[in-house]
């Protein structure tokens, strides 16, 4: 990929952020309430520096993705005192439902509601976990910084200056990854749950098997007997897992077909502090330095 001239860089500034309001300043001590991890690290980079907002994030730093999360008590406090809830949206935050409409003022950013953004399916139901591509991260950048321009117009003119920083650096860990990744020999994995198909899109990867397509639920007989077979046709047998479920049925997997289990990293727990500003771009990175390792082996 060529390095963005300064005339594209003008160019994407304009077409990312023609629309955000102008008004005049609204009131001080803006709070922006954040759904899960991935959220919070966009919010951080896109709100950094700047006076009188802040950035809570709803859930705990080891929650991980929401699929059967329940809104505790503490929760609905931190709602309650919010300016606006950003969230992934396309499904992932069910669970908000009749709190949102208990607060009908709340604003609600969905970061997925881009354009740009399209939709797999797993089965009828939309894959949420979006924020896994590079370009559609991105793209959810784009539009939580747009709805954050029209919901607080008083910072309006710093939300997009940090945006467009942070734009910049998705683009160069995307540009690098492809770099390290396009050439791999090998391109079939097993994973864990199906948390990485956007990951697999983007970097043209055959996810050929998944461990445990509800986290947290063992694999029947069948379904792991499947998997043992899918992994032992393919020439390099890895299989996938993530630092936050157990690895107990991928290890079964590994003895019974001689496979080696590295770890990938969907970026949805870690620490929710100015230090996690980089969270998204290091993980992403060690998860390319995994690949390499795991999938440049020979046959």
């Amino acid at each position: 990929m060529k390095k963005i001239s300064v005339l594209c860089l003008s160019l994407l500034f304009c077409l990312l952020f023609s629309g955000c309001g102008h008004q005049d300043a609204g009131k001080a001590g803006f709070r922006i309430v954040t759904s899960f991890y991935p959220m919070y690290l966009d919010v951080i980079n896109i709100t950094k520096g700047i006076d009188g907002v802040e950035v809570v994030n709803m859930t705990k730093p080891q929650t991980g993705c929401l699929h059967d999360y329940q809104l505790t008590t503490e929760d609905m406090k931190t709602l309650e005192s919010a300016d606006v809830l950003v969230v992934n949206g396309s499904g992932m935050e069910n669970f908000l439902d009749k709190a949102v409409k208990q607060n009908g003022k709340l604003k609600i950013i969905d970061a997925s509601k881009s354009e740009d953004i399209h939709l797999l399916k797993d089965g009828d139901e939309p894959n949420p976990h979006v924020w896994m591509s590079i370009t559609y991260a991105i793209a959810q950048v784009k539009e939580i910084t747009f709805q954050l321009c029209e919901a607080d117009p008083a910072h309006d003119k710093e939300y997009r200056k940090n945006a467009l920083d942070y734009v910049m650096k998705l683009e160069k860990l995307r540009e690098d990854m492809h770099g390290e990744l396009d050439s791999l020999p090998h391109k079939d994995i097993v994973t864990f749950h199906e948390a990485f198909p956007y990951f697999a899109k983007e970097f043209k990867l055959n996810i050929v098997g998944v461990v445990e397509r509800e986290p947290g639920t063992e694999p029947s007989p069948q379904e792991l007997e499947a998997t043992i077979e899918q992994v032992k046709s393919l020439p390099v047998k890895v299989i996938f897992t993530e630092p936050q479920y157990s690895p107990n049925a991928a290890e079964t997997i590994a003895r019974e077909t001689g496979g080696r289990i590295y770890s990938l990293d969907p970026v949805v727990t870690g620490e929710a502090n100015e230090a996690a500003m980089d969270a998204y771009i290091n993980t992403m990175k060690k998860n390319a330095e995994v690949l390499k390792e795991a999938l440049g082996q020979d046959s």
